[in-house]
């Protein structure tokens, strides 16, 4: 999910336990070695597999989904895209009293992006804006008859289907006054958001998830881009996320330049971006050192974005 929460069926997975799943659904691959990886992330745990290729297993019933729309999806969007996407190369079902479907993928080289800290911001800006658009552009025509529908990205709908939880999480912020949040200030930005024009246009394609460790970066440009869970049609303010959550000012605006962002989606995007992290602050603030960090970054981007 794009809050990055833990479900609240966590379930546990170590090395011996993803080597059984492996041997027993690929024999040809159970001698390779298996070495979890360490990640922020909080709906999925990922092992390295040999070489080459990566086992994702959700760690709850919330991530199960995302496999399966995965396998869907993205052999259909990859040759369509200019940047590097999961490629899945075996479906994992339950077994060994592991409940959920998992996926093995090919491995993709590369680091994750650290706001604060990029070798090419502007660069990647205009890396993340043609990925964007190319994004926006995937046309599927014979969608409906292969694999139905289009499904609507996570939290792609209109910005007031986010009022309640964002609200929410303002009150809760005001009782953690050693976060020190300007929550009336972040309440003004949230507002100013909600009486702009909602998106009126046809749905597009998203990531719908675009954080820092859902982007391989290597030598500062973007080299691929991962964990495609959130993925759907909806408002194209949602994968603007990387303004506030990883670029830096000027680069912010080479990426808003690429893409040619009108105001009102600009002010939505914002505020998406806002949300997500005022959810996620605190809620992972003693318990996720990256979701919590990145949180507070993006709070006070777009803060001192607002006051400029």
């Amino acid at each position: 999910m794009s809050t990055g929460q833990t479900p609240p069926d966590h379930h546990l997975l170590d090395d011996a336990l993803v080597r059984r799943l492996v041997s027993a659904r690929f024999p040809s691959w159970a001698g390779l070695p298996v070495e979890r990886i360490a990640s922020g992330g909080t709906v999925n745990a990922m092992f390295r597999l040999g070489d080459d290729m990566v086992v994702r297993l959700p760690l709850g019933s919330g991530g199960a989904g995302d496999v399966t729309l995965e396998r869907e999806w993205l052999p259909r969007l990859a040759p369509l895209l200019p940047t590097a996407v999961p490629e899945v190369l075996g479906a994992g079902e339950p077994a060994e009293g592991y409940p959920w479907p998992w996926s093995v993928y090919r491995w993709r080289d590369g680091r994750n992006p650290e706001a604060g800290a990029l070798d090419e911001p502007e660069l990647l800006a205009a890396d993340l804006a043609v990925f964007v658009t190319a994004m926006r552009n995937v046309t599927l025509p014979d969608v409906r008859s292969e694999a139905g529908s289009p499904p609507p990205a996570h939290r792609g709908g209109p910005l007031t289907t986010l009022d309640t939880e964002t609200r929410a999480a303002i009150e809760e912020l005001r009782g953690i006054p050693e976060e020190a949040v300007d929550c009336d200030a972040v309440t003004a930005v949230w507002e100013d958001a909600l009486r702009a024009p909602a998106w009126d246009g046809p749905s597009v394609w998203l990531h719908a998830d675009l954080m820092p460790g859902n982007l391989l970066v290597d030598g500062g440009r973007l080299t691929s881009v991962i964990d495609f869970g959130c993925m759907g049609v909806g408002d194209p303010a949602c994968d603007l996320f990387p303004a506030w959550n990883l670029l830096p000012p000027t680069a912010r605006e080479v990426f808003r330049e690429a893409l040619a962002v009108d105001d009102a989606t600009w002010t939505r995007g914002r505020a998406r971006t806002l949300s997500q992290a005022l959810i996620a602050l605190p809620y992972y603030r003693t318990t996720n050192a990256s979701m919590a960090g990145n949180a507070r970054h993006v709070i006070g981007a777009v803060l001192a974005a607002d006051a400029g």
